[in-house]
């Protein structure tokens, strides 16, 4: 196995292939657009890169699937399922990034009065669906699946809320502008 330095999206892609039990690239990118990209998004093309790095690090094996499409099923290694097996149990803090372009458009002056009514709706509509997935699957989930969904109801709560806060802001409280400085 050769050494390759592996990333969040390195585990993703063992997580959901060690979940399927094999599985395409392809596959991989559809599981993930299906269960954890609401808090962790990757792009396609980063799913396939991913998989050829893992492959050739020697952390998942690949058969052709017979006929049709001659699909690549790939699977974990006794190496690749160590190495996801280490990362779960790996407790190390990171600091998280909060990508979220709202907030970045409010520190380089965007106004809250525009900003705010959309956010929050869109916040609410998230935290509905989320909300409606607990209730329909909950209890089919895994714990940790279950804990993922939470902190996603939990985050967009703190979301409505943060954007409400923003919206009820007069100009001037607390160093917000002015009508002449916005």
């Amino acid at each position: 196995m050769s050494e390759v330095r592996l990333t969040t999206s390195s585990f993703l892609v063992l997580g959901i292939i060690d979940k399927l039990g094999e599985a395409s690239p392809y596959d991989v990118k559809v599981e993930a657009a299906r269960t954890v990209a609401p808090f962790w998004s990757v792009p396609h093309a980063q799913v396939y890169a991913q998989c050829d790095r893992l492959l050739a690090a020697g952390l998942l094996s690949e058969a052709r699937q017979e006929g049709g499409r001659n699909r690549r099923l790939m699977r974990l290694t006794a190496e690749g399922s160590a190495a996801l097996r280490g990362w779960l149990a790996d407790p190390a803090f990171v600091p998280v990034e909060a990508r979220e372009r709202g907030i970045l458009k409010l520190w380089f002056g965007a106004s809250p009065g525009v900003h705010a009514p959309v956010q929050v709706a869109e916040h609410r509509r998230t935290l509905e669906e989320y909300e409606g997935l607990a209730g329909e699957v909950g209890e089919l989930l895994t714990r940790g699946q279950r804990e993922a969904l939470e902190f996603g109801i939990r985050y967009e709560r703190m979301m409505v809320d943060f954007w409400r806060w923003v919206g009820r802001r007069e100009p001037g409280e607390d160093g917000a502008p002015t009508a002449e400085q916005e």
